[in-house]
């Protein structure tokens, strides 16, 4: 990367974009519904289990101009989903005003790591033990998606619970490859405790992207 993208890069002009596509969203409050997902490079949160893992890497992914990713997306469907990676590693301004200004709803994917930017209006926040929230980010949550790959985890997702807003919607989602070990704990977890939801990842089932 040179001197001139680095500068656009930190503008939110230029953006690293592993790929774009339109689909269905798979999981959480919005699963089933439409909505063109634009997945930026770059994470360094490291999670062991993470199904993307080739998007760690920033610089494997082409910079693309922010505002004529956000036309693309903008030309399939009014829903648009930021997902990563970790998207917040970037300056979103300049994507999600021209996102807006197309008429576009903004949801962002993020574990909450790096400071808030841009103009959201979903946050599904999935906290990572690796790098945890920003503490301005729980109350902004509108859903908080709590990924379980052991027991602990309950623990955990009950110790981010206890961060966010009333009104945060509550998610457990089994780590894919432990879904048959961990759905039936999940089920059970949620019988005690009714204020969480079941998130099961449908565009897996639907061999969607």
């Amino acid at each position: 990367m040179n001197k001139e993208e680095d500068i656009l890069l930190k503008e939110g002009k230029m953006l690293p974009v592993m790929e774009h596509f339109y689909t269905l969203q798979g999981e959480g409050a919005h699963t089933g519904k439409a909505a063109y997902f634009i997945r930026l490079g770059g994470c360094d949160v490291g999670c062991h289990w993470c199904d993307v893992k080739e998007s760690w890497d920033p610089e494997l992914h082409p910079l693309m101009n922010a505002a004529e990713i956000a036309e693309t997306a903008a030309k399939h469907c009014k829903t648009v989903v930021l997902t990563g990676g970790e998207p917040l590693m970037w300056n979103l301004d300049i994507l999600t005003s021209k996102l807006k200004e197309l008429g576009c709803t903004v949801h962002i994917e993020t574990s909450g790591a790096y400071p808030m930017s841009g103009n959201l209006d979903w946050i599904t926040l999935s906290p990572k033990k690796t790098g945890l929230p920003k503490e301005e980010i729980y109350q902004k949550a509108h859903e908080l998606k709590v990924i379980i790959f052991n027991q602990h985890d309950f623990t955990f997702a009950q110790e981010q619970a206890s961060k966010v807003s009333e009104n945060c919607k509550l998610y457990l989602q089994s780590e894919w490859s432990k879904r048959d070990d961990m759905y039936p704990k999940i089920t059970d977890f949620i019988l005690e405790h009714p204020e969480w939801q079941a998130s099961v990842q449908t565009h897996k089932y639907l061999n969607i992207p």
